[in-house]
């Protein structure tokens, strides 16, 4: 279906989610918010797609919540807990579920929601120009988009605190080195760089690298006995796969495995 705010396209085994409001920094409405659970939903029905790279058009990845979208009062009470169970939440939810991996290309700034979005994702890389900012205390709120859950998680309580409560900008450059984001590249080599991960990943292991996401995701929460029980488990299911046989066979024949998601 054609979209407006976003553009979406799915090309040999890649889907490629651009958020497309380059005059609004491609901040966050409604209708993108719908937009993007259609792009999902016809990915996740389509069986040949094994990576989804999220990216942003123009100058920024996503400066978070368009206010203009907004209707604030002043004396009124907004419900911003809605927006949050209606879109946020369920968006986090769906790029954390997916059984493949979610690619995160920061173009550009990537502010309140947008910086978090970036963080739900697998991996991500970013544009050394790029810049991320937890934006919320300067409006008198808290990380949402799963902030307050990724950023400790990723880079401490201290660095968390920081964050949260300073709402100071931090380059890609200090981003990578913290631990926030997989990578930061130059920004004449961020196109092809993006590009090669999303192919390398699109010729994976699409199984191993569910259960890899899974696995890690499940860390957390799970007690080292409770982890060593999920990696045999996983384990033993992988060890019946055709990508397993093809990986120790190229291995042995000393060539590059043909994966097949199988």
């Amino acid at each position: 279906m054609p979209y407006e705010t976003i553009v979406f396209e799915i090309r040999d085994g890649m889907a490629r989610l651009t958020l497309h409001r380059p005059e609004k920094l491609n901040s966050f409405n409604v209708q993108m918010h719908t937009e993007i659970s259609d792009a999902l939903d016809e990915l996740q029905s389509d069986d040949s797609v094994r990576v989804v790279l999220l990216t942003g058009a123009g100058r920024a990845f996503c400066a978070g919540q368009d206010l203009s979208d907004r209707a604030v009062t002043p004396g009124e009470a907004v419900d911003l807990g809605a927006s949050i169970e209606l879109y946020y939440a369920p968006l986090v939810r769906r790029l954390r579920s997916l059984p493949i991996p979610v690619v995160c290309g920061v173009n550009g700034v990537a502010a309140g929601a947008g910086a978090n979005l970036a963080l739900a994702c697998d991996l991500v890389i970013a544009a050394k120009s790029a810049t991320f900012i937890e934006s919320f205390c300067k409006i008198g709120l808290i990380p949402d988009t799963g902030g307050t859950y990724f950023l400790p998680r990723l880079v401490g309580t201290a660095r968390a605190m920081g964050l949260a409560l300073l709402g100071n900008k931090i380059t890609a450059d200090e981003a990578a080195s913290w631990g926030l984001i997989w990578r930061s590249v130059d920004d004449a080599e961020f196109s092809p760089a993006v590009d090669a991960l999303v192919k390398e990943l699109a010729a994976g292991p699409t199984q191993a690298f569910a259960r890899i996401k899974q696995a890690i995701y499940a860390s957390g929460a799970n007690t080292l006995d409770q982890q060593l029980d999920l990696e045999r488990d996983f384990m033993r299911e992988l060890g019946d796969s055709n990508d397993f046989r093809e990986g120790v066979v190229a291995f042995l024949e000393k060539r590059s495995p043909r994966f097949t998601g199988s």
